[in-house]
């Protein structure tokens, strides 16, 4: 059965996960946890994108996320990329870091806000890496932390949050981690790492199949409805797909016509096949899409990529990668 397309609309609250490919660890140490959160912070505030809770584990990763100007998929897509490139680098490995599709439930905000971001900065207790509610306050790599000012990250919304819990930080921190240890007797909730009604009535005290239902969306049959209602068509290739390969044609000096045509100049090769090589295996593109833009086959593209990733060095990587512009299509809204 094939994946439904994402629901990508700007302005709703999304819980995204991201885990490594098969299970393997994203966070090799501190450094690497670091570097991410650098890049997360640096795109919040560039991008305008609320970030109500995050948590970074060994091989996973949770972040709530209401994007205001650029989609989900485009902000995903400059996060997971450039860390790919750097952990890649730094560890000496190549290939896909994450799995190919990140998951990501659209939820209503009342009454799901608070209660994933409690859930979310309950993960560390619950798997096990801190003892209880206390040492939350031991483990950086939450916004648990900085809600309770014990670090800060540039772009969480940090004050939206608080601000449900009282008028004053401190009545507000106090009254937050009242909240969390409320939760933490829990353990897994099911409903909050998918969506639709089957998983949400329970909570909302509705009954399920009785209203509208889309696996994708964690909320009300209402909700449902009104986030269908004005989802975008979705499109065989990502609207940032062509932007990719434009930044690899101007940094060879050659036009996007040449490089989407067969020639045997050297030069165009050789930025044909860095092309497949950064479209297919940096920024995870399908080989389909790529091949019809290059006008090649599937299996084309994956002998050019490998061809691509033995002919770049990274400081051209870094180069491409930062003259890709997000496209028109993926600001809009």
């Amino acid at each position: 059965m094939p994946r439904l397309a994402r629901l990508d609309a700007v302005g709703v609250l999304q819980h995204v996960m991201v885990r490594g490919i098969e299970k393997c660890d994203i966070f090799i140490d501190d450094k690497d946890r670091h570097s991410f959160l650098d890049r997360l912070s640096i795109l919040l505030i560039k991008t305008n994108t609320a970030c109500l809770a995050w948590v970074l584990m060994t091989n996973h990763l949770h972040l709530l996320l209401r994007p205001q100007r650029v989609k989900l998929s485009s902000f995903m897509r400059r996060l997971l990329t450039g860390y790919a490139v750097t952990f890649n680098k730094r560890h000496h490995r190549v290939g896909h870091l994450f799995q190919n599709r990140y998951k990501s439930i659209v939820c209503e905000e009342e009454p799901y806000l608070l209660e994933l971001v409690r859930y979310i900065h309950l993960n560390p207790l619950r798997a096990g890496l801190v003892d209880d509610v206390e040492d939350l306050l031991g483990y950086p790599w939450s916004g648990h932390c900085v809600l309770m000012g014990r670090r800060q990250l540039n772009g969480q919304a940090t004050m939206e949050v608080l601000s449900y819990f009282g008028e004053t930080p401190k009545m507000a921190m106090s009254r937050y981690e009242s909240f969390v240890k409320d939760a933490a007797p829990v353990g897994h909730r099911e409903e909050f790492a998918g969506g639709g009604m089957y998983r949400s009535s329970r909570f909302l005290e509705t009954e399920p199949g009785k209203e509208a239902f889309d696996e994708r969306v964690l909320g009300s049959g209402t909700f449902v409805e009104e986030i269908c209602s004005v989802q975008e068509p979705q499109h065989d290739l990502p609207p940032a797909l062509e932007s990719v390969l434009q930044a690899v044609a101007s940094h060879y000096k050659i036009s996007f016509e040449q490089l989407c045509h067969p020639n045997k100049k050297r030069t165009i090769s050789h930025a044909r096949a860095v092309a497949c090589f950064v479209a297919e295996r940096l920024m995870g593109y399908s080989g389909v899409g790529i091949a019809r833009l290059l006008n090649v086959t599937p299996s084309g593209v994956t002998v050019a990529a490998r061809r691509g990733e033995a002919l770049i060095e990274g400081e051209d990587t870094k180069a491409i990668l930062r003259n890709i512009k997000i496209s028109t299509t993926s600001l809009q809204g």
